[in-house]
């Protein structure tokens, strides 16, 4: 997710994470995963996705490890 510069600080980012969690918890997910960025420029998307609840976790799918992303999860259903 990228937020163009002017508009950012608006909470743009932020409702669109929340409206995405949204619409997997009503279709019945479970979880929710990420890969982002593991430079300084991704360091405020990993603290949106922090503050949203997200942890850090392992390489999911056909990910494999790489010291260039960072993976996140989110706990959302029972």
């Amino acid at each position: 997710m990228h937020t163009a510069a002017a508009m950012r600080g608006r909470g743009i980012g932020r409702a669109v994470l929340g409206y995405l969690i949204g619409v997997a918890r009503d279709r019945g997910c479970r979880r929710v995963s990420l890969e982002t960025g593991s430079a300084e420029a991704f360091a405020p998307a990993r603290a949106l996705y922090a503050s949203a609840g997200f942890e850090p976790c392992g390489p999911f799918g056909g990910y494999p490890p790489s010291p260039t992303s960072v993976f996140m999860t989110l706990q959302i259903g029972i």
